[in-house]
């Protein structure tokens, strides 16, 4: 099958009505891949866009910008540039930070059910999957790039991902196709560039089909790891398919492999980077910690939390500023330290206020419908609220009373005060006041 035909069964498979969007570095790969899904996409109508990242890491960013921008005018496809960041300090190192902030970027760009392609191939998932065994990774690892998979709900795909360079080489000189090199492809002591220039070559001289053979060896770990998924899954099932919240009786349970499995397989369904080999099994060895122990382990991206028998995978929330408070209408959303959370606060009556926020200083009680005047750390205590949550709590005030609580690293009702309706999460259905939006009433 040629490559314009690869393309288009590509194509065919993708949902009918939504964009397909190129990922367009400007080099030969993604040149080429804009090319034939330009093409395809005029024979067979559907819309199409490419995306750029300008990464600014090098003197020549520009040029790639400036190339992309010329061959989506010339193809006639909308090109949207995202200029992105990149922190190599943040513990992922230059590579990782790069590849972090531009699927970030993508995330931005792409909607929800929208499918980006991206334009790497045979040679890449070779090189990908030897990178992975120098540095001792798994059998995710060893799968290197996946033809295909979901990400937060898109679709990334790789229609040229069986195909080596070279065949992609031919296929742009026969269409007379131009693309920039990036200088920095020829500084070996970069890791993929090492193996491109040094080690591939040298595996080919003495096994001509050595780059087909190891992504042949990908595409077994990524059945292998197909398979594994669905074991964690039904692991998860069985110990109550929270993935955020695990008990540790049922995970003691497991082999220390199903262990490390399920946990690398709940930090994956909620989004979180997985943890490192040391961190993972430093968590395993707290996992028999005392009912009462607070353990946290934390790595970039996520931390793990024990407490009262039961492991808890979360994301990092900022730690409130004690001194902060903020003036609120009760309209949604609340700016608060920890972001915008999507929530509503307004009296039973409808009536206009105006609201003071802040951090929860101890002391507070809150009028609860049917029960009285209650102290909020009781409270917290019959709700079963973590120690760390109850950290990040925000406290709405009226006329110096508290009225309601919030979660802020959650963006969720704890509780709210008798006469007041809240919506968001954490709420419960109710009739609203007339002339305002639907709100619920709290617990």
């Amino acid at each position: 099958m040629s490559l314009q035909l690869l393309v288009d069964d590509a194509l065919a498979q993708t949902p009918p009505g939504r964009v397909v969007w190129v990922a367009l570095s400007g080099g030969l790969d993604s040149s080429l891949l804009l090319t034939l899904a330009a093409d395809a996409c005029r024979r067979h109508p559907r819309p199409l866009h490419a995306l750029h990242v300008h990464h600014g890491l090098q003197a020549a960013a520009d040029g790639f910008e400036a190339h992309s921008r010329r061959l989506a005018a010339r193809l006639g496809v909308p090109l949207f540039i995202e200029r992105v960041t990149v922190d190599p300090m943040d513990g992922l190192g230059l590579e990782g930070a790069a590849r972090e902030a531009r699927y970030a970027a993508f995330e931005r760009r792409v909607a929800p059910g929208e499918t980006l392609w991206l334009a790497q191939h045979r040679d890449d998932q070779a090189e990908t999957f030897l990178l992975a065994a120098l540095r001792g990774s798994g059998v995710r690892g060893l799968a290197a790039m996946p033809h295909r998979r979901d990400r937060r709900g898109r679709r990334l795909e790789r229609p040229l991902l069986g195909r080596p360079r070279a065949e992609l080489e031919a296929e742009a000189a026969r269409l007379g196709l131009a693309w920039v090199e990036d200088p920095s492809n020829a500084d070996t002591t970069l890791d993929r560039n090492f193996l491109r220039r040094t080690v591939m070559p040298l595996l080919e001289s003495r096994w001509p089909r050595a780059g087909e053979a190891l992504a042949c060896s990908a595409a077994r770990a990524g059945e292998a790891d197909a398979l594994l998924e669905e074991l964690a899954t039904l692991d998860l099932e069985r110990l109550g398919g929270e993935a955020g919240r695990m008990p540790t009786a049922g995970l003691a349970e497991l082999s220390a492999a199903r262990r490390r499995l399920l946990i690398r397989h709940a930090a994956g369904r909620l989004g979180l980077p997985t943890p490192p080999a040391r961190r993972l099994e430093s968590l395993l060895a707290q996992l028999g910690a005392r009912p009462d122990a607070e353990v946290r382990v934390a790595w970039p991206g996520a931390e793990a939390r024990l407490w009262r028998g039961h492991l808890y995978l979360l994301a990092p929330v900022p730690s409130l500023p004690a001194g902060w408070q903020g003036d609120w209408s009760g309209l949604p959303p609340l700016a608060t330290p920890a972001g915008e959370v999507a929530v509503g606060l307004v009296r039973d009556d409808g009536m206009p206020v105006r609201l003071r926020v802040a951090p929860r200083r101890g002391g507070e009680r809150l009028r609860l419908p049917g029960r009285g005047r209650r102290d909020l750390k009781r409270l917290l205590q019959e709700l079963g609220l973590p120690p760390w949550a109850r950290e990040r709590l925000l406290v709405v005030h009226h006329a110096g009373e508290a009225v309601a609580v919030l979660e802020a690293g959650e963006g969720r009702w704890v509780a709210v005060a008798e006469g007041w309706l809240s919506e968001g999460p954490g709420s419960a259905g109710s009739r609203p006041p007339a002339g305002r939006r639907p709100p619920v009433r709290g617990r």
